[in-house]
C-alpha cells in the first residue's frame, strides 16, 4: 500500500455558487483528509460542505454542512473518508472563505 501525504486542493470561491473542491487523485483507492475553512474577513458568514458519492449531480442528502455559521476570523475543521470516486463540493455565502484540504491519500 502506498500513501501520499500532502495539501489537496485550496480554493477561494466566488460567493453562493458551488465549486468542486476536491477528489482524490490516480491511482488513489481512499482519502483520509481534513477540509478546513478560514474566513479571511472580521465579518460573520456561513458555508456548505457536500460529498458526493461517486461524483454524482448535487442534491440535498450530500450535505455534511449547510449554512453553518462561522465566526469572523474563525477557522473550522472536519475530517473525512471518501473513496477514489467521491467528490467533496463547497459553497461560501460570502467570496471570504478559504478552503483547504490536506491528509492522505491511499492506493493498494
Amino acid at each position: 500500500m502506498a500513501i501520499r501525504w500532502g495539501t489537496f486542493a485550496q480554493l477561494s470561491p466566488s460567493a453562493a455558487s458551488l465549486t468542486d473542491l476536491y477528489t482524490p487523485l490516480s491511482p488513489a483507492t481512499s482519502a483520509e483528509v481534513i477540509v478546513s475553512v478560514a474566513n479571511r474577513s472580521a465579518s460573520p458568514t456561513s458555508f456548505r460542505i457536500s460529498v458526493a458519492l461517486s461524483g454524482v449531480a448535487d442534491h440535498v442528502k450530500q450535505y455534511i454542512a449547510y449554512d453553518l455559521p462561522i465566526r469572523g476570523n474563525d477557522v473550522y475543521k472536519t475530517k473525512l473518508v471518501i473513496a477514489s470516486t467521491d467528490m467533496i463540493r463547497v459553497y461560501a455565502t460570502l467570496a471570504t472563505l478559504s478552503f483547504n484540504v490536506y491528509g492522505l491519500e491511499k492506493s493498494d
